[in-house]
């Protein structure tokens, strides 16, 4: 119940930016923030960062195992305390993802850093969550000691 809620409030918020960054910015246009930061509006048809650009099937099915790989995860060690929260981080950032993928054919990406490939609510999500699932688990496993 608690990683549906993450869900969801990842899908939301991620979806919500995005439909306002495409209200009110072009495709392709580019504004200043601060610091170097921009506020972009581009599409990516691959996976993290950019790679597999326009890599279609192969995308979709490297998104399909990693989904069904952290479910089974998230199904076989549900004891495992907080693994809720990055289990629901990842989930809503990948569907946020998906989202984007089914209604405009690529991943709606908006925030540009220095020296960084641009990004979204939902990437941001999946890389704290992957971060998060290892503490967790590291966490776990070192709280049984060494083997």
């Amino acid at each position: 119940m608690r990683a549906g809620l993450v869900l969801l409030a990842v899908l939301v918020a991620d979806q919500a930016v995005k439909a306002l960054v495409t209200s009110s910015l072009d495709r392709g246009e580019t504004r200043d923030i601060v610091l170097g930061i921009k506020l972009v509006n581009v599409r990516n048809t691959g996976v993290a960062f950019g790679q597999l650009q326009n890599g279609g099937v192969i995308v979709s099915v490297f998104i399909a195992l990693a989904l069904f790989a952290l479910v089974v995860y998230f199904t076989r060690h549900a004891g495992r305390p907080l693994i809720w929260l990055p289990t629901g981080m990842l989930l809503g950032g990948a569907l946020g993802n998906i989202v984007d993928r089914i209604r405009e054919g690529a991943v709606v990406d908006f925030v540009k850093l220095p020296y960084w490939p641009a990004f979204n609510v939902a990437d941001a999500a999946i890389t704290i969550g992957v971060v998060m699932l290892l503490f967790v688990i590291e966490r776990d496993d070192g709280a049984r000691g060494p083997s």
